[in-house]
């Protein structure tokens, strides 16, 4: 199962022979080993690249769930003795892994020389016990779940555009204005369409309408395109946070903003009493806190207007 699971995260039976110290011949041996006493083919192999099969995708799951909790068990069993060691496996966005985790992961390897790290960068929601990972980086509100979550901060969706962009076009003072703009739109925040809090005195959201001018899937892409003063995007905080610290974009529609979402650690209930995993955790935790605390203060909240322009303290 430990060949066959490597092979995966690999891409190829070289690589998890590479990984393994095995050779080739080795890997396929046990690749087929396993095939025989499942009764069923679990990879399609080419002289480059593998892929599962049906069935190898169902038993990939089995496989590195139960080699997680074998993990589990023997790290249980050694207690104290045991010291940080082994791969830890880590997912987030992509921006917030590029930004924020990944500096933290570089100090936790030199702190920790045992412990290897991958690092998952996705933008999807990954199944932390199918998928086989320690811990995860998540900016949402969680709902109920046997994960443990540990909080590490929060961020803002905001609207910016660069000054360049404000001076040529009509002003942006509520959400409605948005639909004469030209707008710089991403899938996650929204093509189409952006959603505002109820107005004052009504309990009915405000929705947006509008045409987008460019649709990209790139947040650096959009930041930029941004910063350019091609027009208007809505992003969390931490996206733009460098481009408003230093003036190149500034948020707008700041009273019109949604609560800020939650950013957690979430770890699989057990797995903290991993060592590699509960080294990770203290280790993470107030530096994450820190990163995030920082990223507000670039991107703070501008001191509330009243609509004629005046500021209110």
């Amino acid at each position: 199962m430990k060949v066959f699971v490597a092979a995966l995260d690999e891409g190829s039976l070289a690589g998890a022979g590479r990984k393994l110290g095995k050779s080739a011949a080795a890997v396929s041996r046990a690749i087929a080993f396993l095939e025989g006493h499942v009764g069923a083919e679990l990879l399609h192999r080419t002289t480059r690249s593998i892929k599962l099969s049906e069935a190898g995708e169902r038993y990939a799951v089995a496989c590195r769930r139960i080699l997680t909790d074998l993990e589990e068990a023997d790290m249980v069993a050694a207690g104290e003795r045991s010291a940080p060691r082994g791969m830890l496996t880590v997912t987030a966005p992509v921006a917030a892994g590029e930004k924020l985790l990944r500096p933290v992961l570089d100090a936790f390897m030199d702190e920790f020389p045992a412990v290897s790290v991958r690092l998952q960068m996705l933008d999807r929601p990954a199944n932390l016990i199918d998928e086989g990972i320690d811990v995860a980086l998540r900016i949402a509100h969680l709902a109920d779940s046997t994960l443990v979550a540990l909080r590490v901060g929060e961020v803002r969706r905001v609207v910016a555009a660069s000054p360049r962009y404000l001076a040529r076009h009509q002003r942006i003072i509520q959400p409605a204005d948005l639909a004469e703009h030209q707008v710089i739109a991403m899938t996650h925040f929204g093509i189409d369409s952006w959603s505002f809090p109820p107005a004052d005195g009504s309990t009915m959201p405000r929705t947006v309408q509008f045409s987008p001018r460019f649709v990209v899937n790139s947040i650096r892409a959009a930041v930029a395109s941004a910063v350019q003063g091609r027009g208007v995007v809505r992003m969390f905080s931490y996206h733009l946070a460098d481009a408003v610290a230093d003036g190149r974009l500034k948020i707008i529609l700041a009273d019109d903003e949604h609560a800020p979402l939650p950013v957690h650690l979430v770890s699989p209930q057990g797995r903290l009493s991993v060592p590699k995993v509960r080294a990770f955790v203290d280790f993470a935790l107030p530096r994450l806190r820190k990163g995030f605390d920082g990223l507000s203060e670039a991107c703070c909240k501008p001191a509330k207007t009243a609509r004629n322009g005046v500021r209110i303290r």
